[in-house]
């Protein structure tokens, strides 16, 4: 009969390769928890500044469509002539009328003494 040898392992030798093998994957596990964690914290980020970009796509859509109605409108033949009419230019044979505000007189321009004024004028320091 042949005798099998089988080779004895040091009791210590199996608690280190247990202890090796349970730091390598606690290893993994936190190097995967930090990736997860810093991914949806950059997703968080890009998905902000997506909602930024499309409100400001928003508004340029709707600066783009005021301009386009404003050109439209200058396109027309009465938006020149109110144009030139507000610059003071008239037509051949009109006569331009320009009404004035009433003049104030020198008494009313006058602003009435303040509280420190009407303080100096009683103790007369002036």
């Amino acid at each position: 009969m042949i005798a099998k040898f089988k080779k004895r392992r040091k009791p210590g030798q199996t608690m280190f390769f247990s202890i090796l093998l349970g730091l390598f994957l606690f290893g993994i596990i936190t190097f995967l928890l930090v990736s997860s964690w810093r991914i949806a914290k950059r997703r968080s980020e890009l998905t902000a500044q997506v909602k930024t970009l499309q409100q400001d796509i928003q508004a340029l859509e709707e600066k783009n469509q005021k301009l386009k109605t404003q050109i439209s409108q200058a396109e027309t033949e009465t938006y020149w002539e109110k144009r030139i009419r507000e610059q003071g230019y008239k037509k051949p044979g009109e006569e331009v009328a320009v009404i004035l505000p009433p003049e104030t007189s020198a008494e009313e321009k006058e602003t009435p003494p303040g509280l420190w004024q009407k303080l100096l004028d009683k103790l007369k320091f002036w």
